[in-house]
């Protein structure tokens, strides 16, 4: 039977690189995660977090370095479907994976690249652990109010609240359950215009001791550790091959890291479905379009939601791993999804 409490987790993260090998040197260093072989296919390695795998590079020529997180869902198909209703585009459609799962990755109507997955394994829904995607940012091009109604009613998340940042414009929080899972903010009001990207935050014990080990691995530091609402501080750094990522250090669900200063003011919710399933196999991708399967990331070692974030750059295409085995949260073979830009 299926998981009725799948739809709308952050379940794994594809990093769209130059560098596999690199990438895995360098978050290493920085972040702690080690690597490990996917079970299914050799040579999708994933990072693998203390829980489990949380994510995997893919071999990206031409297109900007990048990030991209899966979000789960019951019915991929439905889902991209539903997308392309509200505006979104599918980069990569509708594609099975090894372990009986599916994705796809698809761009939002201001052209931020995201996945779904789906899979017939589930896990439980907990609070995202050190090591894991604690936050999860949407850099857009519109009023987030805007942005969040086709994110709400894709998966079923709540507006929980909106802060004012004057000249900097509005910084939406949203969650899904009673906890918060990310916020979003119109990028062009900051005096940041360009193509809309999603920032993920990763969870560590030791901010600024995180941040040195990045630099001595050759990343380079966009924001230097700052405090957020709720006690909780971050930081936004760049990988050695251009890639966007950022840092937080604070409880499983605080504020949103970008709205840094000013109380957040609460507002109605917006339509969405629900989340995906624990443990999903992951899907892969790779430079070109050629697909792979991809095995799913253990929720262990999945992705999790919450935390504040502040805003930052885009990331690249990504795809979700399979519980204990080594790939995403359900994601599999296939083409290796394109890569894009900004």
């Amino acid at each position: 039977m299926a998981d009725v409490n799948v739809r709308g987790r952050f379940v794994w993260h594809e990093l769209y690189t130059p560098n596999p090998a690199g990438a895995h040197e360098f978050y290493s260093k920085a972040v702690g995660w080690k690597s490990q072989a996917w079970e299914q296919d050799a040579n999708y390695v994933m990072f693998l977090a203390p829980n489990g795998p949380i994510g995997a590079p893919v071999q990206s020529r031409g297109g900007t370095p990048q990030w991209v997180p899966y979000i789960s869902t019951q019915s991929v198909d439905e889902t991209a479907e539903a997308a392309t209703r509200l505006g979104g585009r599918i980069e990569t459609a509708p594609s099975p994976l090894p372990n009986g799962g599916r994705y796809a990755i698809l761009l939002d109507a201001q052209g931020a690249r995201f996945g779904i997955h789906s899979s017939p394994m589930s896990q439980p829904d907990t609070a995202p652990g050190i090591g894991e995607f604690s936050w999860h940012e949407l850099a857009t091009t519109v009023a987030p109010g805007i942005a969040f109604g086709f994110y709400g009613a894709l998966f079923d998340w709540d507006e929980v609240s909106q802060t004012d940042m004057g000249p900097m414009g509005m910084y939406l929080v949203f969650g899904r359950k009673g906890r918060q899972l990310g916020g979003m903010f119109d990028k062009g009001a900051r005096g940041k215009p360009g193509v809309a990207y999603w920032l993920g935050y990763v969870s560590v014990a030791d901010l600024e001791g995180t941040v040195e080990k990045a630099k001595t691995a050759r990343g380079s530091v966009l924001m230097t550790p700052m405090d957020v609402p709720g006690g909780d501080r971050i930081a936004q750094l760049m990988d050695p091959h251009g890639a966007f990522f950022a840092l937080h250090k604070g409880s499983a669900q605080a504020s949103a890291p970008a709205a840094a200063e000013k109380p957040v003011k609460k507002t109605s919710k917006a339509p969405a479905p629900a989340k995906a399933a624990a443990k999903p196999p992951a899907p892969k991708k790779a430079a070109a379009k050629k697909k792979t399967a991809k095995p799913a990331p253990k929720k262990t070692p999945k992705k999790a939601a919450a935390k504040k974030k502040p805003t930052a750059r885009k990331p690249a295409k990504a795809k979700p791993k399979p519980k204990a085995k080594p790939k995403p949260k359900a994601k599999a073979t296939k083409k290796k999804a394109k890569k894009r830009g900004r």
